[in-house]
């Protein structure tokens, strides 16, 4: 079923054109990677501040408050260019151990997100003036940090996988 929906969407127009176009898939690639780093600076700076790291003087809510608009923002043209880059061919996207692993880790990247902010997340203001982060909220930095590195790691791994286009 899942590979017939596939071979569907490799067989569009839209996907013909990512795929035999000499811009397109270059142009929305670099527009994704650029986007990744922007996505990962907010991450790390985040992430960082959460395990005690760096920026003590700053308050948590502070950080989030500033820099969600932008995470969120990066994250969405993420999603938007790599749907892009899977139409081009999705058959092949789809049969890589990579790509699986990819979508695995986004997912519980996802999860730690919602679990922290269903959690830890709506009480950020209680332990702003707290010296140290609680225990769990260093946790789920850990695991943001892990498994953004693992996504990447993973990325790259697709594009090694794959054919040249």
């Amino acid at each position: 079923m899942i590979v017939g929906i596939l071979e569907w969407l490799h067989d569009t127009s839209f996907s013909a054109v990512m795929r035999d176009s000499i811009w397109a898939e270059p142009i929305v690639e670099t527009i994704h990677v650029l986007t990744l780093a922007v996505f990962l600076g907010f991450v790390l700076l985040l992430d960082l501040r959460l395990l005690d790291v760096t920026m003590r003087d700053r308050r948590v809510s502070e950080m989030f408050e500033q820099l969600n608009p932008g995470l969120f923002g990066g994250f969405a043209v993420m999603v938007v260019t790599g749907l892009l880059l899977f139409s081009a061919d999705p058959v092949s996207f789809y049969s890589t151990w990579f790509f699986k692993a990819k979508m695995i880790m986004l997912l519980l990247a996802g999860l730690n997100v919602l679990l922290f902010n269903v959690t830890l997340g709506r009480r950020l203001a209680e332990w702003d003036a707290s010296p140290r982060t609680p225990s769990g909220a260093k946790a789920a930095g850990i695991a943001s940090l892990v498994l953004w590195v693992c996504i990447v790691a993973a990325g790259r791994g697709i594009a090694y996988a794959l054919p040249p286009p």
